[in-house]
């Protein structure tokens, strides 16, 4: 089997990845934070901006091609910690594209839906980018940089993303769920709008481009829902206390980084690529069995 290098692998979405990844790759995750186990893949602890590390890395596992998830993805921590999170979210993404281009290797790069000010949704992929937070403009400084480097890379704009965890990683969906089984009240937006995608589907996004034409691929869902009408869905779905959610405006809310009030991705192109995708409330149904 070729090898796949996927980074972040113990984060949300790179767990997913190396589940689904190893029926068709031999693959090695590289994780800062911990160690996981997880049964066919080669775990690998090291810190991506130790660049004479990550050359030694590539150059010992020679992989076939690459899926950079690794990020720093929180907006707000983005926002107090600019200098930090560029070195994660910019230098190492190009670094990693330096070192692909090296070896002439397909390279997948996860970008997200932040990318855009929110005020023309839904996106394409060909819809000038202009984001409201530093999270936002690091991921177009690393999407421009990557593309100017090593132009065979495919650069996939992430949705809001949900579905099952291991107890290491959570996504946005287990404080919710966690909130409405103590009987406390979950205060949700009305009005900042995404097209959110389970991780088990986001992933099988991520592998399906690393087999097409490299370009830029939105892998977001079919549905345009806010917080607030997610949660409530989510609430029927898995049977919590819907009573308990509460509309809120993003107003309402003090938060470090700016957020764009609608990022809704038109995935079209990836869905004629062969991008699969099931309705919310079918995500959330496989959810019950796992939790």
């Amino acid at each position: 089997m070729n090898k796949l290098l996927i980074t972040g692998a113990s984060g949300f979405l790179g767990w997913h990845l190396c589940h689904i990844a190893q029926t068709e790759w031999q693959v090695y995750g590289i994780s800062h934070s911990k160690i996981i186990d997880l049964p066919n893949i080669n775990m690998i602890k090291a810190d991506l901006t130790d660049f004479q590390a990550l050359k030694n890395l590539f150059q010992q596992i020679k992989p076939d091609a690459v899926i950079h998830a690794a990020a720093q993805s929180q907006p707000n921590f983005c926002q107090q910690y600019p200098e930090l999170s560029y070195q994660i979210n910019v230098r190492v993404s190009l670094e990693i594209a330096d070192l692909c281009a090296e070896l002439n290797i397909p390279c997948v790069f996860t970008s997200t839906d932040l990318v855009f000010n929110g005020l023309n949704a839904p996106y394409q992929e060909t819809d000038p980018v202009c984001p409201v937070s530093y999270y936002g403009e690091q991921k177009v400084l690393a999407e421009q940089g990557i593309l100017e480097r090593y132009p065979r890379t495919a650069i996939c704009r992430m949705s809001l993303m949900f579905g099952d965890v291991p107890d290491h990683a959570t996504s946005f969906i287990q404080p919710f769920i966690q909130t409405l089984k103590q009987g406390k009240e979950l205060n949700l937006f009305i009005d900042e709008f995404r097209t959110p995608v389970s991780g088990t589907t986001a992933a099988k996004g991520l592998l399906l481009a690393l087999k097409t034409t490299p370009e830029i691929l939105h892998l977001g869902g079919k549905e345009r829902l806010s917080r607030y009408e997610f949660g409530k869905l989510m609430a029927e779905v898995l049977e919590l206390p819907s009573h308990l959610i509460k509309p809120c405006s993003q107003g309402d809310i003090k938060m470090s980084a700016p957020r764009p009030p609608d990022v809704s991705l038109d995935s079209s192109k990836a869905f004629n690529l062969g991008y699969k995708y099931l309705s919310i409330r079918e995500e959330l149904q496989q959810l019950i069995l796992k939790l």
